[in-house]
């Protein structure tokens, strides 16, 4: 492999190691914990069951496909998604209404991890749109198409 070839490798699997392995390590270790975090938005344990299950499909094979560029636009589209949906679902920073009290805050606490969620969701939404505005038709065009992210260029 040249150079460029393990430095987009090396920046993919950066960009979605959070997700694979560790978190969906973490649940599928920690199952009954992650299904007692999803009832926070949910009640029912059967619905809380059915949430990590999703999710923990959406971090593996999501992650994969952004890995080894199969559908990796489609595969990034879906995981930005994720990113997204889990901080309003999660990081609900307006609820605790201690934001702006001196000192410790559970607000800014979520406040922190809900940006940093959106921040990720928005990096990984750069494989499926581009970093051009006119490369973002092409998603449109072939949402399951790869960016060919491996593809030497000749001289």
């Amino acid at each position: 492999m040249t150079l460029p070839v393990l430095l987009m490798l090396a920046l993919r699997i950066c960009l979605v190691i959070l997700f694979l392995p560790f978190s969906a390590l973490d649940k599928t270790l920690n199952f009954s914990g992650a299904v007692q975090q999803a009832k926070q938005v949910v009640t029912s344990d059967t619905m809380a069951k059915a949430l990590i299950l999703v999710g923990l499909g959406v971090e593996v094979f999501m992650s994969l496909g952004i890995i080894t560029g199969v559908a990796d636009r489609a595969a990034a589209f879906v995981l930005g998604g994720y990113c997204a949906v889990t901080a309003l679902l999660f990081k609900q920073f307006w609820k605790p209404g201690d934001f702006w009290q001196k000192g410790q805050s559970k607000a800014r606490d979520l406040f922190w991890d809900f940006l940093k969620n959106f921040s990720l969701a928005a990096g990984i939404l750069l494989i499926t749109f581009g970093t051009v505005a006119p490369d973002v038709p092409h998603f449109f065009d072939a949402p399951f198409s790869s960016t060919h992210p491996y593809r030497q260029i000749l001289p």
